[in-house]
């Protein structure tokens, strides 16, 4: 292999290393304000909440169930659902919500 096309090899491997991992690094702060703006007319999502509907389960207790994963979760959220209002989230916002909820473990 020549040294040009491992030049090229090599930048392509650290310019998609940092690419995914930029990707795939969520942000629970920007979640919990999220959270708090589009999900807690019926959820539960904070300390201190007074106030939510009766049937729909806590974040705290979704991030306690046994097969809970944010990856998972952040999928859950970009697919409508009937019983959930569809709110138009980006796949950050969807993966920055579930690493919120994933911090109330």
């Amino acid at each position: 292999m020549s040294l040009h096309v491992r030049r090229i090899c090599l930048l392509l491997g650290v310019i998609s290393g940092v690419g995914t991992s930029s990707a795939l690094a969520a942000d629970a702060d920007h979640g919990a304000d999220l959270a708090k703006r589009w999900c807690a007319s019926c959820h539960v999502v904070a300390n201190g909440q007074t106030q939510a509907s009766a049937d729909v389960p806590s974040f705290a207790s979704v991030a306690r169930r046994p097969d809970f994963s944010p990856e998972r979760l952040a999928f859950f959220l970009l697919d409508p659902h009937p019983k959930m209002p569809n709110f138009p989230l980006s796949r950050s916002e969807a993966a920055d919500i579930a690493a919120y909820i994933s911090s109330l473990r």
